[in-house]
C-alpha cells in the first residue's frame, strides 16, 4: 500500500482564486479549501489588468496556511489558470506591468490585422485553435502593432499560472496545455508554429521553452519559502490551463459507455467537448469553429468556449449596482418560476463579450432579432439557461458529426454544477444523461497529476478512479425530450 501524501493546489479562476491542501492515498483524495481570495479585473491607465502583486500575496498566503496545516509535510506545489493572458518579464527578472485582462479592448480589430498578414485557413492549420479575439496571438500582436515599450524591453513572455509558479521557484517555462490556448503553438507537434511568429512578425526568442505537465520544474526559492514560513517544497508542472486540469478529473469510466462521453467544464465560461488521442484539424473543425488544445497524458481537448455563466454573473452584477442584491440561487429560483421558451439569445454573440449592463444588452439583442424584450429577471434569467443548453445540444450534435461517434454521457464538473436546474436542462436539450460532480474538479485534477508526476499515481485510469471513489456524484435523466427538440428545431430554422 503506497503512503499517503499532501499537495497544494493554486487554483486561479476569472472570478475568484483558492489554494486547496489534499491528500492523496493509493484510492482516494481528501480535498480542504485553506485560502479563497476574490479576482476580477482592476482598472488601469484606461485598460482592464490584473492586480498582479495582491494575487501573488494571496497564492503566498495560502500555501502559508497549508503547509501549517499540513505540518510541513507537504510533496508539491502547482498552480493552474485560465487560458489567456500573459506577463512579460524584464532583463532584470521582475515583471515590467501587471498583465492585461483578456477582456480589455486592445485585441478589438486584431483577428483582422493578423488575417491581413497571415490566411486565416492558414492560422488554424497550424494551430488547431478556435478564433477568439482574447487569445495570446492577438494580445501579442497588439502591442507589437503599437510599438510597445514594455514589449520591446522583455526578456520572456510567461502565460498566466507559469507566471505565478515562476515569481515562486524562478523558473522559466511554458507548460504544454496552457501553451496550446495561444493560438501561437502547432497542435501536431506540439512546439511553437514558427510560421505564424514570423509572418506576423511576433518575438518567438521572448516565449520560454515548451515542458508537459506532470514535470517538477523546480522548487521554492529560499526567499520565498522564508517568506512563506516552509519548506523549500517541489513546484510541479501539471495541467497549467485549469480546463485541462478539470478534465483530468472528469470521472469517466465506471458510469460512462467506452469512451462515448463528452465534458463541459462549466462556469464563467462553458468549455465543451471530447478526449481525443490527436488533433482534428480540418474543413469540418475549421467551419464550427473547434479548438485543438492540449490535454494531460498525451491527449487532446478537442472543444468549443461557450460564454457561460458569465452573462448570468454580469447581470447580478448589474443588478447589484442598482440595489438589487440578489444571490445566485434567488436568481435561480426567480428563473424556475418564469415561463418557459419565451425567447432565444447566442450566448455568444459578441457585445455579449465584455464587462457592462449586461440585461440591458440581452435586451438590445432580442429587440435586434425581433423579440419582446425582458423586464423580469427571473425570465432573464432563464433565457440566459434555456439558450446555453441549446448551445450545448448544437455543441454536441458538431461533435457527432466531426467524431462520427455517438455519445451516450455528457459528464459536467466545476463550479457550474451548483445551478441544478442549468444542470437538467442540459440533458433536456441533448436527451443524454447528465453525470455532474465533482466541483472542485480544477483543483483536484491539479493535484492528482502532482501525484502523477511523483509517482505516486501510474495513469490517467487510475487517477479517475480514484475522482470516483472520492466524491459523490450527480445524474440527470432528459426530460420533456420532445418538446425540447421541438424548440430546438425552431432556433435551427431561424
Amino acid at each position: 500500500m503506497r503512503h499517503e501524501k499532501r499537495y497544494i493546489a493554486v487554483d486561479l479562476g476569472a472570478e475568484s482564486g483558492r489554494v486547496m491542501l489534499a491528500s492523496v492515498s493509493e484510492d482516494r483524495l481528501v480535498l480542504e479549501e485553506i485560502h479563497r481570495f476574490s479576482n476580477g479585473p482592476i482598472e488601469e491607465r484606461g485598460s482592464l489588468r490584473w492586480g498582479f502583486k495582491r494575487l501573488l500575496s494571496e497564492i503566498k498566503t495560502g500555501i502559508g496556511k497549508a503547509a501549517k496545516a499540513a505540518n510541513g509535510r507537504v510533496t508539491g506545489i502547482a498552480v493552474d489558470s485560465w487560458g489567456s493572458d500573459f506577463g512579460l518579464i524584464g532583463a532584470d527578472g521582475r515583471l515590467l506591468e501587471n498583465p492585461y485582462h483578456y477582456r480589455d479592448t486592445r485585441t478589438k480589430g486584431m483577428m483582422q490585422e493578423a488575417f491581413k498578414l497571415m490566411d486565416k485557413r492558414e492560422i488554424y492549420e497550424n494551430t488547431g485553435v478556435q478564433f477568439m479575439q482574447l487569445n495570446n496571438l492577438y494580445q501579442l500582436l497588439s502591442m507589437r502593432m503599437a510599438n510597445s515599450d514594455v514589449l520591446a524591453k522583455a526578456k520572456y513572455l510567461i502565460f498566466t499560472a507559469d507566471l505565478y509558479s515562476y515569481h515562486l521557484c524562478g523558473r522559466v517555462y511554458s507548460e504544454y496545455t496552457l501553451a496550446s490556448t495561444s493560438q501561437m503553438m502547432d497542435m501536431r507537434t506540439g512546439q511553437w508554429a514558427k510560421d505564424i511568429f514570423d509572418k506576423l512578425s511576433l518575438p518567438i526568442e521572448i516565449i520560454p521553452n515548451i515542458v508537459r505537465s506532470g514535470t517538477v520544474v523546480g522548487r521554492l526559492t529560499d526567499e520565498v519559502a522564508k517568506e512563506i514560513g516552509c519548506e523549500p517544497i517541489e513546484v510541479i508542472a501539471v495541467g497549467s490551463h485549469d480546463t485541462a486540469s478539470a478534465v483530468a478529473a472528469v470521472p469517466a469510466g465506471e458510469r460512462t459507455l467506452g469512451n462515448n462521453w463528452a465534458y463541459i467544464s462549466s462556469g464563467t465560461w462553458s468549455l465543451m467537448g471530447v478526449e481525443v488521442p490527436r488533433a482534428i484539424i480540418n474543413e469540418k473543425t475549421f467551419n464550427y469553429q473547434f479548438t485543438n488544445e492540449g490535454g494531460v497524458e498525451n491527449t487532446i481537448r478537442l472543444l468549443k468556449n461557450i460564454m457561460g455563466l458569465w452573462l448570468v454573473q454580469e447581470c447580478r452584477r448589474q443588478w447589484h449596482g442598482e440595489g438589487v442584491d440578489l444571490s445566485y440561487r434567488q436568481i435561480t429560483n426567480m428563473a424556475k418560476e418564469a415561463q418557459p421558451f419565451v425567447a432565444y439569445i447566442d450566448p455568444d454573440y459578441s457585445r455579449f463579450f465584455s464587462p457592462g449592463d449586461m440585461s440591458k444588452r440581452i435586451n438590445d439583442y432580442l429587440t435586434e432579432t425581433g423579440q419582446k424584450p425582458i423586464d423580469d429577471k427571473g425570465q432573464m434569467i432563464r433565457v440566459i439557461l434555456e439558450s446555453l443548453a441549446f448551445k450545448y445540444r448544437s455543441v454536441m450534435d458538431a461533435i457527432e458529426n466531426i467524431t462520427k461517434q455517438p455519445l451516450e454521457v455528457l459528464h459536467i464538473v466545476g463550479g457550474g454544477i451548483q445551478n441544478e436546474m442549468l444542470c437538467q436542462f442540459a440533458a433536456n436539450a441533448t436527451g443524454k444523461k447528465v453525470i455532474t460532480g465533482p466541483i472542485e474538479a480544477t483543483a483536484i485534477g491539479n493535484i492528482l497529476m502532482q501525484a502523477k508526476a511523483t509517482g505516486q499515481i501510474k495513469s490517467l485510469a487510475e487517477l479517475r478512479e480514484i475522482v470516483r471513489n472520492s466524491f459523490e456524484l450527480k445524474e440527470y435523466q432528459p426530460k420533456d425530450k420532445k418538446l425540447w427538440n421541438q424548440q430546438y428545431e425552431k432556433i435551427k430554422s431561424r
